[in-house]
């Protein structure tokens, strides 16, 4: 669970392949301007003349130059840009097109495959949520390609369909995003993606008829989280502008926190906070479950955030300041007039205070949960009148129970070392439910009884594999700098160290994101042909407080790539594989670390995978949602962080004749959060530069940042993705 974010909203049912997300947009501090002069011709460039790999598609090569600072950048494949121009998506469809024949050749790619729709097509059950006298809860069917919402009345009654979204489309283009069910259980507000990509369209439902209102339909629902109020006839959201005059990169400074009452016009709903015109400052705001009191939160990327906060029951209130002006992260939950806030002020590891909404300031707050040396708090919430307390420790899963006061009542027994997600439930109720997993046991989830700690079965993913000849194993090993770095390592119990197993790095490194003990069905071909899975700790994650976070953006990003070279160097140095048979791959932060992975150590892998990802870093912050990520990575109109960011961005890095390994980029023809841009230009350049291995640009078809949300799909980019791994690492 990232930290901070509400119990409420953790999901709880998940079996599948890795997860290769940007987090969703989160806007942040737009930096000075700085004197830029572009320069575009289509003069051509006479290039390094390298032998490909392979007939790749004919790709112009433009002399377009920027000056900034002072210093010369090139971009020659500019052009690439512009996936609507005609030229660009005959050069993309050419792309695809021989990374699929060329895919499809692969030896072992149709048994990976069929060995791929055995663990992915399995029954799946979330835990429900509880709401008037219903229970919701979503239900993945072994026959169907997506999830299916369904409501019950009480616990036994009979169970309905709320939503199958596997009926809206014929090619399953159309996607459910998030739903939320009003307090008594009668409304649901959802969002609709097209093509599985971030914009939405917020819609309302009547749960007992399933009629949706053709009245309350709001456009603009991207970052749409309906916080309904307890009679259910309105709920508080967040806007996002739909003007097409207005850039996709400013659109995060045009939110507006809204509430709509139902039976109104969308566009004539009040507003709540006005926009902050800083496409890197996001909005959001939540009703406590009494209606009494609206908390907003100000959050300047995944740096900081401010807190406030107003009496929902008086209509001449205005906001009141919580906490603001401070770089620290905070988290309110509401109870019976009184706010449990979890924060890092002055606690990178995390601590728990109340407060009284009639005495708000600082000195009035009282600590009752103190930070620890040796646990990360991940999150906290009031469920059952009792704080549940979620702990990294050594970067496994802690589950606790304290009172009100904050006194330790339950330390709540888990299934293993491993991950888990909640625990969700009411505040007012006993009962909850939390899941469970880690990288050998797939994912189960649990009740809980908030008074006594116990907890029992309640649902658990069937996948057909057999963890016993598997071990996880948690190393430690230096990072360049002498920062030590925390690695899981998956392997079968008889291996033997003698750098003849193949290995695959999955990194990310960012967004305070943890890389804990995750089932990933999709790694077992890897592991059942005797490879290794090896996950490490980088720096820019939060397994290790908000200090780890830190040391890893900014002007220390260059210490995340470090982590992941010091992670290979450990691989090899203890006998585990050797570079000839060593893969790395990562999704969209983690494709900008695989980018600056091939670019800075190319002699360390013999094959990388980079999805989604960013990796021009100089233009990024101008398109998809690029414009939320600047307090994580920087900009290039800012002196200091431009000369940090063009020593890494890996477009920028290519070195023409360079031995690079063999590349599989993903992309998708849809992903409006990191735009496919960066994928293009880089797959151009590598073409152009590279002496080694080949290089391919697979594009995903109806397919946004977190992919195509059909079964059918993830199986074949899976047998794809695994099947090149294992074509270009040696065996014996």
């Amino acid at each position: 669970m990232r930290k901070y974010l509400s119990l409420a909203l953790v999901a709880l049912c998940a079996c599948g392949p890795e997860a290769a997300e940007m987090p969703p947009p989160v806007p942040p501090p737009a930096p000075t301007a700085a004197p830029v002069a572009s320069v575009p011709t289509t003069a051509p460039v006479t290039p390094v003349v390298v032998t490909p790999a392979l007939p790749y598609p004919p790709t112009r090569r433009d002399d377009v130059k920027d000056v900034l600072h002072g210093v010369t950048v090139d971009d020659p494949y500019r052009w690439l840009e512009d996936g609507k121009a005609p030229e660009v998506k005959a050069w993309m469809k050419a792309q695809d097109e021989l990374a699929r024949g060329e895919l499809k050749k692969l030896p072992e790619r149709d048994a990976i495959a069929a060995r791929l729709k055995e663990l992915f097509y399995v029954d799946t059950l979330s835990a429900p949520r509880h709401r008037g006298d219903r229970y919701f809860y979503s239900r993945r069917l072994a026959t169907k390609e997506k999830a299916i919402v369904y409501w019950k009345k009480g616990k036994t009654g009979a169970e309905q369909v709320l939503f199958d979204p596997n009926e809206w489309s014929t090619d399953g283009s159309v996607t459910l995003g998030g739903w939320q069910v009003s307090w008594d259980g009668k409304l649901v507000a959802y969002q609709v993606h097209k093509n599985n990509s971030d914009e939405a369209t917020l819609h309302v439902m009547d749960v007992a008829t399933k009629k949706v209102s053709d009245v309350d339909v709001i456009e603009g629902g991207k970052y749409a989280y309906a916080s309904w109020t307890p009679k259910g006839d309105g709920f508080y959201y967040t806007w996002l502008t739909t003007d097409p005059k207005v850039k996709d990169a400013e659109r995060p400074g045009f939110a507006e926190v809204r509430f709509h009452k139902l039976g109104d016009d969308p566009k004539q709903d009040r507003t709540v906070r006005e926009r902050t015109g800083d496409a890197a400052t996001f909005l959001s705001a939540g009703l406590s479950s009494d209606g009494h009191w609206l908390v907003l939160t100000v959050q300047h990327g995944w740096a900081s955030e401010d807190v406030y906060f107003l009496d929902a029951r008086d209509k001449k209130a205005e906001f009141r300041p919580l906490a603001v002006g401070k770089k620290a992260h905070y988290a309110v939950d509401v109870y019976k007039d009184r706010f449990y806030v979890t924060t890092d002020e002055g606690a990178p590891h995390s601590r728990v205070f109340v407060i009284d909404p009639k005495k708000p300031e600082r000195d009035a707050w009282k600590e009752i949960v103190a930070e620890r040396a040796d646990a990360i708090l991940d999150g906290a919430g009031v469920i059952g009148g009792r704080l549940a307390l979620t702990y990294l420790k050594s970067v496994t899963s802690r589950l606790e129970i304290h009172d009100l006061g904050g006194k330790l009542l339950e330390e709540v027994a888990l299934p293993g070392l491993g991950t888990m997600g909640g625990p969700i439930g009411r505040d007012d109720e006993d009962e909850a439910y939390f899941s469970f997993e880690s990288f050998t046991n797939p994912n189960e989830v649990r009740s809980l009884s908030m008074k006594t700690g116990k907890t029992a079965p309640y649902s658990a993913v069937k996948v057909p594999v057999d963890p016993a000849p598997y071990t996880v194993e948690q190393v430690f090993y230096p990072s360049k700098d002498g920062t030590r770095v925390s690695m899981f390592i998956v392997h079968r119990k008889d291996l033997k160290k003698d750098g003849h197993s193949r290995a695959l790095l999955w990194g990310y490194g960012g967004f305070q994101i943890s890389e804990t003990s995750h089932f990933a069905a999709s790694i077992y071909p890897w592991l059942e042909r005797g490879g290794i899975y090896a996950v490490p700790n980088l720096r820019g994650g939060a397994e290790y407080g908000e200090e780890w976070h830190q040391h890893g953006m900014l002007l220390e990003k260059q210490n995340v790539f470090d982590d992941l070279a010091g992670a290979a160097g450990y691989l090899v140095k203890e006998g585990y594989t050797r570079p000839d048979r060593l893969a790395v791959y990562g999704g969209s932060n983690g494709g900008l670390l695989t980018g600056a992975a091939i670019t800075q150590h190319p002699e360390l892998f013999s094959a990388v995978i980079c999805a989604v990802p960013l990796l021009d870093m100089i233009r990024y912050h101008k398109s998809g949602g690029g414009g939320t990520w600047v307090p994580e990575y920087g900009s290039a109109e800012n002196p200091d962080q431009f000369k940090a960011l063009l020593a890494y961005s890996p477009y920028h890095n290519v070195k023409p004749g360079t031995k690079y390994p063999p590349l599989l980029l993903l992309s998708a023809d849809s992903d409006d959060r990191v735009d496919p841009m960066h994928a293009r230009k880089f797959a151009a350049e590598m073409q152009a530069a590279s002496s080694g291995g080949e290089v391919l640009l697979r594009i995903e078809k109806n397919s946004g940042h977190g992919g195509a949300d059909l079964l059918k799909a993830e199986v074949e980019k899976g047998a794809d993705r695994y099947a090149f791994l294992l074509a270009h690492t040696a065996h014996d």
